[in-house]
């Protein structure tokens, strides 16, 4: 059984059902392996205009599999450093591939979101909450230090340093309505509609041309890394440029007069 199930609820919308149930949908070799197989796949995908991530049962992800990761292909007799390496960026490196997709992720977080779990979630573009979702920084409650798989980067960025700090260093458990009050998460709806909810972001998203959606994910992720206002600026006077050159552009404003819906084909 697949540990990412791949599927298509509706034109234009990629879901990855992160599936150990059992564990909660607990990281191990093969489901990182597949996870990575299927942001590839998403990336060569021109159909694919949005991808909705969540886990399946109880469980959005519960973090690092305690009971035996594995090690990744190729390292199996590397050694405890270099084959601990190995597994560290393997994890690791599933973070700035979701920034890399030209394409939104959305998580729909049901359950528990720990350590690693977490790490998706603040990986996506767009989170959104079950009733059930509870985050946490799990790894300073296990020995590890708190800043890992790019939380302590994303983490104060999105609700801001004296509330990260505060979540990284104890680690305490947060449930969907303090989620919701920090700003760590879009929206909290009922667990039976959560994934709907999601779906149904991803259809705006969708709505939108390919270009304009990619675009505005590249510079909105970049300008995290810009020094001032002035460069932000800069930066979006060239993509807008860029942008108004394309035929979905052109095909917009047509659309707009002739008061139909765009069609857009990503040109």
């Amino acid at each position: 059984m697949s540990t990412v199930v791949v599927s298509t609820p509706q034109a234009g919308v990629t879901q990855l059902t992160l599936n150990r149930p059992d564990k909660l949908n607990a990281m191990n070799v093969d489901l990182i392996a597949s996870l990575h197989a299927a942001f590839d796949d998403v990336a060569r995908d021109r159909s694919c205009r949005a991808v909705v991530l969540t886990g399946a049962g109880r469980g959005f992800c519960a973090g690092l599999d305690l009971g035996g990761y594995g090690t990744p292909a190729g390292w199996e007799d590397a050694g405890r450093v270099a084959g601990g390496f190995a597994t560290q960026q393997q994890i690791a490196g599933l973070i700035p591939r979701m920034r890399a997709l030209h394409v939104p992720v959305i998580a729909a977080v049901n359950g528990a979101a720990a350590g690693g779990g977490l790490a998706l979630a603040l990986g996506s573009d767009v989170r959104i909450a079950g009733a059930s979702a509870r985050f946490n920084v799990a790894f300073v409650r296990i020995g590890l230090s708190g800043c890992d798989i790019g939380v302590s980067w994303l983490l104060p960025r999105l609700i801001g340093a004296s509330r990260a700090w505060e979540l990284m260093l104890t680690g305490r458990i947060i449930d969907a309505a303090e989620a919701d009050r920090i700003g760590l998460v879009s929206r909290v709806v009922d667990d039976d509609s959560l994934v709907d909810s999601a779906l149904d972001t991803a259809a705006q998203i969708a709505a939108n041309s390919p270009w304009g959606v990619r675009m505005t994910k590249e510079v909105a992720w970049s300008q995290l890394e810009i020094g001032s206002l002035q460069a932000g600026i800069d930066m979006e006077n060239r993509t807008q440029i860029l942008s108004s050159f394309t035929d979905d552009h052109r095909e917009a404003l047509t659309a707009f007069l002739e008061k139909r819906p765009p069609d857009f084909e990503g040109r």
